[in-house]
Formats: C-alpha cells, structure tokens, sequence
C-alpha cells in the first residue's frame, strides 16, 4: 500500500510517541497542534488521525518497523525527511525527558532517511530549546 505524504508524516509522529509504550495526553495534544498548525498538513482530516494511527501500527506489527521507515523513505522526498525527522522529534520531546526507546526510535529514523548528522543536530537542538521551562521563580 502506498502512503500519501501527510499519511507518511503521521505515521512518524505515531511512530515516535509509541516507541516507548507511553502515549502521554502531553503527545495527543502536539499532535493535534501540528497537524493544526504545520501548513503541510492542510489537506489533512484531523478526523482521519485515528485510522491512519490504527494503519501505522497494524503495519509495524505486520511487516515491521524497519519496513515501515523504508516505505517512508521511499514516500518522502529528502526535504520532507527533514520534516518528518523534526516531527519524530517534536513528539518525543514534548514530556521533556528522551529515554532508551525514544532515542532508539530517533536514531532509526534518522538511518532510514537522508539527512545528514548536523541537519538532525540542529533539528534537535531547536526542539530542546522550543520546549524549555522557566525554573520555579523566573
């Protein structure tokens, strides 16, 4: 089966937020504010998200992660790998803590795309920063 752009986009977004078991209201609600806001996403029924977040993990659990990501790759053109590598890390990011599972999964989609190690740098760093707190006082 072949994946439209936005569905490929979305299924990263759900690759990312179930790949340490744990999705958070925190990832729901970035959810929705991305494909919200990210003009990417403006030919997308928000209303479809369910089905299509169903279709992504009926597929990994068929034909595996691995092949997933290629089929991504395949769908996406490099600069919309970058996109989609920033969505991955959007996700994950939001509960502001990174464990095993969440790395793993970066580090796979980063290997499944062509993007280059200061490209993801920069990608993850920007993250960092748009989801920094102030400390308690500030």
């Amino acid at each position: 089966m072949q994946l439209s752009v936005t569905d490929a986009l979305v299924h990263i977004m759900v690759m990312a937020a179930v790949s340490d078991k744990d999705v958070t209201d925190h990832e729901m609600d970035r959810f929705a504010a991305l494909i919200s806001r990210w003009p990417m996403f403006e030919s997308f029924a928000i209303s479809r998200l369910p089905e299509v977040a169903s279709a992504c993990v009926e597929t990994v659990n068929k034909a595996g992660l691995d092949a997933l990501l290629g089929q991504i790759a395949d769908t996406l053109e490099p600069r919309l790998q970058e996109t989609a590598y920033a969505l991955a890390v959007e996700i994950a990011t939001v509960d502001l803590t990174l464990n095993q599972e969440e790395l793993r999964m970066l580090e796979m989609i980063r290997d499944a795309f062509s993007i280059d190690r200061l490209t993801t740098a920069a990608i993850e760093t920007s993250a960092r920063i748009r989801h920094r707190r102030l400390k308690s006082g500030q």
